[in-house]
């Protein structure tokens, strides 16, 4: 039983979760983990992993719900890119628990920076127009969505995250998305291999499930505060880019310093 500074701290680690994936579709797991371990006091990251897992996968689907009554979500390609990701991440979820997780986020960290670096590119003005999933453009968007999302279902549940950092840039690669289409499909795909996650460290009893559920409660009000920010920041146009990219660069920088850190004392 957790005792009321720690529960305390469980709940406002869940508001910042919530609050960032209402913002950019991702990245609260990212922090999560690292909130459980050195914030909450949990002693286990495996454990932290998959109650991270599972709170963000639930955080996803509030977040989820607030997005599809503000914007038009693109649910065929989210719902295909999904699929193919939750498949790779039951598979990665299952070698990632065999890894230690130092090394896994050391390398995680240098990626999102590469993925952060490659965002704040000038969009060229001739790239392609956002295409909806459809007869016509099936043949040219499904192996895109099918492959992109399976390696990064794969990377979701290897590295023990819910992949937001990956799955924004995965969808607009895949579909020729915008962001803040990128933004708010993304929180199917990360509801879905979340849960993938949580279910392998579930079965393998690596959830902490009073926890889980503080993170949660906190999570559904930072959910609310970061769509409603989401939308502030998507009327001045190229600013939600540069947030999200810097974000992802930052948060790379001490993800991977962590890691390194951790590896070389």
């Amino acid at each position: 039983m957790l005792s009321a500074l720690p529960a305390g701290l469980a709940v406002g680690s869940g508001g910042l979760i919530g609050l960032v994936l209402g913002v950019i579709g991702g990245g609260g797991s990212i922090l999560a983990v690292p909130l459980l371990v050195y914030a909450v006091g949990m002693a286990s990251p495996h454990m932290a992993i998959g109650t991270a897992a599972f709170a963000v996968a639930v955080n996803a689907a509030a977040g989820l719900a607030l997005h599809a009554r503000r914007s038009r979500l693109r649910w065929p390609c989210a719902i295909v890119f999904s699929i193919a990701g939750v498949a790779g991440a039951f598979v990665g979820a299952a070698a990632g628990k065999a890894v230690d997780g130092q090394k896994l986020l050391a390398l995680f960290g240098v990626l999102m920076m590469l993925v952060g670096g490659l965002m704040l590119r000038p969009k060229a003005a001739g790239e392609r127009a956002s295409l909806w999933l459809s007869r016509e453009s099936a043949s040219r968007l499904l192996p895109r969505l099918t492959v992109l999302g399976a390696a990064v279902g794969l990377l979701s549940g290897f590295f023990g995250i819910g992949g937001g950092f990956l799955i924004v840039p995965g969808l607009m690669l895949a579909a020729d998305m915008e962001l803040k289409e990128a933004t708010s499909a993304s929180l199917i795909a990360v509801l879905a291999f979340g849960l993938a996650s949580a279910t392998s460290y579930a079965w393998s009893g690596l959830v902490d499930w009073p926890v889980a559920l503080l993170l949660i409660a906190g999570g559904a009000a930072g959910a609310i505060a970061g769509t409603r920010l989401n939308s502030v920041l998507a009327q001045r146009r190229g600013l939600l880019t540069k947030v999200f990219a810097w974000f992802v660069i930052l948060a790379g920088v001490y993800v991977s310093g962590r890691g390194f850190a951790t590896l070389l004392g």
